[in-house]
Order: structure tokens, then sequence, then C-alpha cells
């Protein structure tokens, strides 16, 4: 199901009933995540994305190859699958994809969301640990518009049990690919809800997508150059983002684009130790990535070092029948410029299940 951008028009009702929306529809936040895809001068794209968790999300890097076996990790029933594209991602506890690019270009995030429903398990359809559905993406599809012709039909039922820290497991998946084609893809009330267009430039948690965008219209209205709600909220960052990413130049250099989506994401980013004792859930950001969907360049930048460090798909061996290779994190390494070299065999971990 697809729904097109809001109207733009704002009048001081809507501004008044969508202000109160703002308010309610984030009051309710636990960690939060933000996303933003960037379009540079030279007519390519970059994804910035900041991931704000309330603990140690134990995040390694993984480069998957081709050609590999795969299913939903939730026995007997799951989905499977061949993937198509090699990839490196990003996981959260090493149960689940949350992050990624493969080597067509095809960029995914998943951000908490509160709100998700996937309904009860339908034994009519395959099922997929919501661990692995942005892997089962990434492996299969080369654009945007080949996973929404795809999952449309809503092919399987996602299964969440919770994470190793006890939170639900509830999250929506933003997709981009090197064309800038965008969608959102958000389960709720059970049922599959994708937004496709030129609207889904931004996205953070709470509340349901569509609210975002009403959020957003009010906004739009009073402009950004003369006020902008500064809380760590999640409607809050999404109209800090969606501002600055409209105010931002498109740089044809390189280097500079990046430093300009780095620059964004940082400025919506939650400090590390800070804590709102009326909303305890309120998350610190714990590391952001920056997707080059033109160079296949993916960037890691964790608050807790010194500088980031980078990932060339081209120099990694995603052939068929290469090993899969891991780069851990979870220590905090101290890494700079590009590190593919640093990436060692290991075995793939295994996705979220009950």
């Amino acid at each position: 199901m697809s729904k097109k951008p809001q109207s733009k028009a704002w009048t001081p009702a809507l501004g008044v009933a969508l202000a109160g929306l703002a308010v309610a529809g984030s009051a309710s936040v636990s960690d939060a995540c933000t996303r933003i895809l960037y379009e540079t001068g030279s007519q390519d794209y970059i994804v910035g994305r900041n991931m704000d968790w309330a603990d140690n999300t134990q995040t390694n890097l993984w480069a998957f190859p081709k050609g590999m076996e795969r299913n939903g990790g939730v026995g007997e029933g799951s989905v499977t699958w061949t993937s198509k594209y090699g990839s490196v991602i990003a996981t959260i506890y090493d149960v689940a994809t949350v992050d990624g690019i493969n080597e067509a270009g095809l960029v995914g995030n998943v951000l908490y969301l509160a709100e998700s429903d996937y309904g009860p398990a339908d034994a009519g359809k395959p099922k997929m640990s919501v661990g692995g559905w942005l892997q089962y993406v990434l492996d299969s599809f080369a654009t945007v518009s080949e996973a929404v012709d795809a999952l449309k039909d809503n092919p399987f039922t996602v299964v969440a049990p919770n994470l190793p820290n006890g939170k639900a497991a509830t999250g929506h998946v933003a997709l981009s690919d090197p064309s800038g084609d965008s969608a959102i893809f958000e389960y709720l009330d059970g049922k599959l809800v994708i937004h496709h267009g030129p609207e889904t430039k931004v996205m953070t948690n709470s509340p349901p997508y569509d609210q975002q965008l009403a959020i957003d219209t009010y906004w739009t209205g009073i402009g950004g150059s003369t006020f902008l709600p500064g809380t760590n909220r999640a409607a809050d960052r999404f109209v800090r983002a969606s501002y600055y990413l409209s105010a931002s130049p498109k740089f044809e250099d390189k280097r500079t684009a990046v430093a300009s989506v780095a620059s964004m994401m940082r400025a919506v980013s939650v400090p590390v130790g800070v804590k709102d004792p009326a909303k305890p859930n309120i998350a610190t950001t714990q590391w952001r990535t920056y997707a080059d969907q033109g160079t296949k360049r993916y960037y890691y930048d964790s608050v807790f070092n010194p500088g980031l460090f980078w990932v060339d798909l081209d120099k990694l061996d995603l052939s068929e029948g290469a090993a899969p290779k891991k780069l851990e994190l979870t220590s905090f390494p101290i890494l700079a410029g590009e590190v593919s070299g640093s990436f060692e065999d290991a075995k793939p971990f295994k996705f979220l299940a009950p």
C-alpha cells in the first residue's frame, strides 16, 4: 500500500492541531534513531543514519558474499533464499542486521518504531525473523522498486521475539538506491504499509511515518530559519533533520558532501550521558553510518572513538564461494581510513529467534 506525499499547505488551525500531535506522537519514544537521504551536486546520493540506543548495541560489521544459502532463522517454516548480492552490514547484538549496503548500491536502515505490529504468525506463509528482514532485502534486490514490487504483497510473516536486553524488537525499514529512489516499510496493525516516493528522505522513530509527514508540514510552514524544535524527541529530530537537509548545499566535491552529511547527523545526535528523569528511555547516540551509494563506500563513525573509518566494497571479495567475514567492533578498536583488510573469516551470526 503506497501513500502519497502530504500537502504542504499550512494554516493556523493546522498548526495548532499538529503542534499537539508532535508532542503526543513523540511522548512514548524509547530508543531513537535518525536517517536522511542527501543528494550531492553530482546527482548521486549519500545516506546518513544515527543509531541511538539505551545500552551498548554490541555492533560488529560483517561482509557477506553472494551465493549464500539463507533462511529466516525461526525454525520450521522459515523462508529460504540464496543471496544474489554481496553486502556489508552492521548488527545489533549480533542477532539482527540493522544497517548496510549491498554491491548494487542499495542501502537499508532499520530504525526503532514502538508502534510496530507484525500481526499473528500466519501458518500459510513462510516466517522471517525480524533480525533477518533487512538482510533478506539486501541479499535479494538491486533497487527500491524491485523491493517494493516483491514485498508489497507481504510474502512472509515477520516474527519478532524480544531482543537480548529484553526490549521489543520493533522497527521500520528505510531503503534507497543509487538513483535516489527511496521507500519506507512499516508494519502497523498487522499490515505492511509502504511509503514510496520523494517524500521519504528523512525518517526517525515514532509516530508512524504518515504522522511524521504531517508534523513536517506544520514546521515547513513556520520555516526552519525562524525556529526549530530542540528536544531529543523523535518528532523534533525529524523536523531538524528535514530542515538541515533542505538547507544544505548540494556539494559536488565528495569529501565535502560526506562532511555535510556527517555534520547533519551529528547535529541531530543525542550526546553521551544525556538523560531526562521524565523520559528514562531517551537514548544516547552510539554510532553513525554514512553510505555513499555511488562509490559503494560505507563509513562507520563510533561516538566512542576519535575518528571514523570506512569500507570500500570493491576491495572485499563478495563473489560466490567467498568466506563471510567479520570486523569486530565491540571492544571499540581505534580504526582509521579504509579497513577492508581488517575483516576476518567468521561463521555468520544467527538471526534473532524465540
